[in-house]
C-alpha cells in the first residue's frame, strides 16, 4: 500500500474533512497518534511552550473566574486538547498560592491522542487529574473549559458555490495513487446548515467546521446543565474573505497540503464570528471578541514580566521579553490569535475583557 492510500482505507473519494480526520488522527498511522508535534524540535509552537507568563495569565483569569461563580467549593476545568500538558503543570504552581481554589478545583483533560495522553501524563505527574472521553462524568459545580489552539485542529468541510450550486471539496485517490481535488454536489442537510449561518452568506468558498461545532454542542450541553463557560484561543479571522486557509507544518516550516502526509501537522484558521453567531443560537452569552495581545495586556502580562524581570541577568531578561514579544506583536501572535468567552452565567464582568 502506497504512503497516500493509507489514509483512504474503505473509499478512494473522501471529504475534505474525513480526508484530514484519517490524516491526523488515525490509531496507527495518524499524525497526532505517531509525532511529538510542539516545541522548536517539534513541527509547530504553541503559547504555553513559548512562555510560562501565558499560562499564568491564564490561570490568574480561572481563579478570578471562580470569584465570579462566587468561589464554589466543588468548581471543574476542562482543558480541551492539551497538548503536552505545559499549561496544567503551570495551572497547578499557580493555584497552590490560593489555597481555596485549590481545594475546589477537579481538573479534567479531554484528549483524544493515545501518544499525547502518554505525553501528558509524563509532564504533569499527577495522580488527581482525569483523563476523560466525555463530559457527562463531570456532574457537580460550575465548569470552564479552555482550549488553546483547540478548534484549529478540527478538520473543516470545503464547499465551492459553482453555477449556482454548493458543491463539496473531495479528496480522490487515482489508480496511480496520486490525489486529485474534486468537488461533488453538497448534501441537503449541509446547505441547510450552512444557510442558517448569517456570516456564511454570499461567500463563493465557504470553510465549515462541522465536526467542530459537533464537539462545541456537546461542550455547550454541559455548561447549560451546570452554568460556566468557555475561554478559546486560537489563530482566525473574523470576516471570512473566500479563501482556503488550511494550512500544513513540518518542523516549524509550511509545507504542501499533500507532501509528508502523516508526518506534518494540518489545520485551518478560525472563523471566529461564525462561533460567536453559533454559541448565541445556542442562548449563551458572548464577550466581545479581542485580540490575544489585548487580552494578554488587559491581564497584566507586562507588568508581571516587569516584576519577575529585576531579578533576572540581561541574558534572561532579554529572553524573557523575546518571547513575550511573539506573543504580543501584531506581526506575529498578538493580532492574528484571537480570544472568544461564552457564558451561561448571571455576572458579566469578566478578568480580562475591559
Amino acid at each position: 500500500m502506497s504512503s497516500e492510500a493509507k489514509f483512504f482505507k474503505k473509499s478512494k473519494a473522501l471529504p475534505v474533512d474525513k480526508f484530514i480526520e484519517n490524516v491526523l488522527y488515525d490509531n496507527k498511522v495518524g499524525y497526532y497518534n505517531s509525532n511529538f508535534p510542539f516545541g522548536n524540535k517539534g513541527d509547530f509552537v504553541t503559547a504555553p511552550t513559548i512562555s510560562r507568563l501565558y499560562s499564568e495569565m491564564i490561570a490568574i483569569w480561572m481563579v478570578s473566574t471562580w470569584e465570579i461563580f462566587g468561589k464554589p467549593k466543588n468548581f471543574n476545568i476542562v482543558e480541551l486538547g492539551p497538548g503536552d500538558g505545559s499549561f496544567i503543570k503551570i495551572l497547578l504552581d499557580v493555584s497552590k498560592k490560593f489555597p481555596k481554589f485549590n481545594s475546589s478545583k477537579n481538573i479534567y483533560l479531554y484528549e483524544t491522542s493515545n501518544f499525547l495522553k502518554k505525553v501528558q501524563k509524563k509532564t504533569i505527574k499527577n495522580n488527581k487529574i482525569k483523563w476523560i472521553e466525555n463530559f457527562k462524568t463531570i456532574d457537580n459545580g460550575p465548569v470552564i473549559f479552555f482550549g488553546n489552539e483547540f478548534f484549529d485542529a478540527i478538520p473543516i468541510k470545503q464547499f465551492k458555490v459553482q453555477d449556482n450550486t454548493l458543491n463539496e471539496k473531495f479528496f480522490i485517490l487515482e489508480k496511480n495513487n496520486k490525489i486529485k481535488e474534486s468537488f461533488r454536489n453538497a448534501k441537503k442537510n449541509d446547505i441547510k446548515n450552512i444557510k442558517s449561518f448569517k456570516i456564511l452568506n454570499n461567500l463563493k468558498f465557504i470553510e465549515f467546521p462541522k465536526s467542530g461545532l459537533k464537539e462545541l454542542e456537546k461542550i455547550i450541553q454541559t455548561i447549560s446543565r451546570l452554568s460556566g463557560c468557555i475561554l478559546m484561543v486560537d489563530y482566525g479571522y473574523l470576516k471570512p474573505n473566500n479563501k482556503d486557509t488550511i494550512q500544513s507544518v513540518i518542523k516549524n516550516k509550511k509545507n504542501k497540503l499533500l507532501n509528508n502526509l502523516g508526518k506534518a501537522d494540518i489545520t485551518a484558521h478560525v472563523n471566529f464570528s461564525l462561533l460567536n453567531e453559533f454559541f448565541l443560537k445556542k442562548n449563551l452569552s458572548v464577550k466581545k471578541i479581542i485580540s490575544q495581545r489585548d487580552f494578554l495586556n488587559n491581564m497584566g502580562i507586562m507588568q508581571r514580566a516587569d516584576i519577575i524581570a529585576r531579578k533576572m541577568q540581561f541574558r534572561e531578561k532579554t529572553n524573557l521579553y523575546l518571547r513575550l514579544k511573539r506573543l504580543l506583536s501584531p506581526k506575529l501572535m498578538g493580532e492574528l490569535f484571537k480570544v472568544i468567552l461564552a457564558y451561561d452565567f448571571k455576572k458579566k464582568d469578566y478578568f480580562g475583557f475591559n
